[in-house]
């Protein structure tokens, strides 16, 4: 016998929407507020705390990097998170559509998450 397909309400939808939105308004808006922060210690400074050619790439060069205030390493975390918000983003939607019992989404979702993570290490790797 099939199983009933759990019906989501416009006001359960309408929530999620809602939260989907603010993890993308708060993530835009860290970034963007971190990096207007590496800006201004780069202008006060007038120096990236690097020598010329060299930046962090890593997270844990961007992390020192950031310990040490350094202009260029908070810069490149404000886009990291930037970068990082449309992945948190279909964390989230993962997370809402498993609540809301909708298996379906659930598994859409995931194949997005896995297309990103595939595109990341593609991306690390230089290929």
């Amino acid at each position: 016998m099939a199983e009933k397909q759990p019906t989501i309400t416009k006001k359960e939808m309408d929530n999620v929407e809602d939260i989907i939105g603010r993890v993308m308004q708060v993530g835009v808006i860290l970034s963007a507020a971190v990096i207007v922060i590496g800006l201004l210690m780069l202008f006060v400074s007038g120096k990236s705390g690097y020598p010329a050619g060299v930046h962090p790439t890593t997270f844990t060069a961007i992390g020192r990097g950031v310990a040490a205030l350094k202009p260029y390493a908070v810069i490149m975390l404000g886009l990291f998170l930037l970068i990082l918000t449309p992945a948190l983003r279909v964390i989230v939607s993962i997370y809402a559509f498993w609540e809301m019992h909708d298996q379906m989404y659930v598994w859409i979702t995931s194949l997005v998450m896995v297309i990103l993570i595939i595109a990341m290490v593609i991306g690390r790797a230089g290929i």
